[in-house]
């Protein structure tokens, strides 16, 4: 097993146990409203708290990757965050689970611009677009892992001591990512010369940036702007349907308690499938341009989720919202193998955490707006469903902006 496979591991490792704790207020959340007696839309401002925290932390995060290396910023992240996962458990107000919940997004929030450049540290070009993909497939099996273990430990012991003991897998993240993890492969010892020629023998061909002024020299530069739009508006779905679905299942389709975490794990199950094969396909068939594929996945993605909130048989909702993980996350890889092979690895730490960015804002909002249609809906979720597969038509347009394969080649 090469070096590079085994950071990877510990990368995905720590994605993996990321999403166990974020997932967890998905499950959490109606019986944390019960005990707080919250409304929909303090149930969405709950959730959405975390992602405000995440958002104010994506580009820092990624300035400190690039500027102090990612291994002592992503150890301090995880050990933050899992300190924040233990004292969510000891709110007792909604102000103090909104306070919570901003800190613990903070720290999960340093985590992305650390992955972004542990892999174009530690690969060589060509192979960024499948590590990301299995870095990224670490997060919907992080998330079915959480929903199937909180889900259970929830109706056995309560929620407040789920996150008591989510803290542990935590802080055994942290210990292994410092002892494993480098800023580049040359610190480390363990690594064989020729794998480090075999990682860095492209850099040659590699365009860098070392004179970039500031942020907004570097975002104008490179137009990362097509990039955090269209990521905002596919965000605003993919976020309202991840965050609400558990609910949505409790409450408008009748599950119980008991089977809504296996339930509600089948479209992340899904999405590790989705996740690795668009990577692999974005990879294989679509080096020059992968707009076609990104294209495909999120019109897919609209007629799943459609399906999802008007099948009207347990069977095809069941398919439905299964296809709708396995869509919405295969566009997640496919859509990162493009600025994560445009991109030079000296700055894609901030660069990849400024698209990121547009997702956390966007992750703020949808559970907030979607909670508000679900309130004035009177408890139906037709129309909040109907906002996420605007948010989806908006980002499929925006695709058309960025440039083909035959401008691709042309440059």
């Amino acid at each position: 097993m090469k070096s590079r496979h085994k950071v990877l591991a510990v990368l995905a490792f720590s994605w993996i146990v990321s999403y166990i704790d974020r997932i967890a207020m998905a499950i959490a959340i109606p019986y944390i409203a019960t005990d707080f007696h919250l409304s929909p839309v303090e149930m969405g401002a709950v959730m959405s708290t975390f992602f405000i925290g995440m958002a104010v932390a994506q580009i820092p995060g990624g300035l400190l990757a690039d500027r102090f290396g990612s291994r002592k910023v992503a150890t301090f992240a995880i050990t933050w965050w899992s300190a924040l996962t233990f004292a969510t458990g000891l709110a007792v107000s909604l102000p103090q689970m909104l306070m919570i919940r901003f800190a613990f997004g903070i720290g999960e929030g340093l985590l992305p611009g650390c992955s972004f450049k542990t892999i174009a540290a530690w690969f060589p070009r060509h192979e960024r677009a499948g590590a990301n993909a299995i870095k990224m497939a670490a997060m919907p099996l992080g998330s079915a892992l959480g929903l199937l273990i909180v889900g259970t430990a929830i109706s056995e012991w309560g929620w407040r001591a789920v996150y008591h003991l989510l803290f542990v897998p935590g802080i055994i993240s942290a210990i292994i990512f410092w002892r494993v993890v480098r800023d580049k492969p040359s610190d480390s010892n363990r690594v064989d010369p020729a794998e480090i020629l075999e990682i860095e023998g492209d850099d040659a061909s590699e365009q860098d940036v070392k004179d970039y002024k500031n942020i907004f020299h570097l975002i104008t530069r490179y137009n990362i702007w097509k990039y955090v739009l269209i990521y905002f508006a596919f965000e605003l779905a993919e976020w309202g349907f991840s965050t609400w679905l558990p609910t949505y299942l409790l409450k408008s389709r009748g599950f119980s308690a008991a089977e809504l975490g296996a339930v509600a794990s089948l479209p992340r199950f899904a999405g590790i499938a989705g996740m690795l094969f668009g990577g692999w396909i974005a990879s294989r068939y679509f080096q020059q341009s992968k707009r076609l594929l990104i294209v495909a996945t999120q019109l897919s993605a609209v007629l799943a989720i459609f399906l999802t909130a008007t099948a009207e048989s347990g069977m095809v909702l069941l398919v439905a919202q299964t296809m709708a993980g396995f869509c919405l996350n295969a566009f997640f890889s496919s859509f990162w193998a493009e600025p994560m092979t445009s991109i030079p690895k000296s700055v894609i730490g901030v660069a990849g955490s400024f698209i990121t960015t547009a997702g956390q804002v966007a992750a703020v909002i949808s559970p907030v707006i979607f909670g508000f249609l679900v309130g004035i809906g009177d408890g139906s979720f037709m129309l909040a469903f109907s906002f996420l597969l605007v948010a989806l038509l908006v980002s499929c347009a925006l695709v058309f902006t960025l440039p083909g394969k035959k401008a691709r080649k042309a440059a």
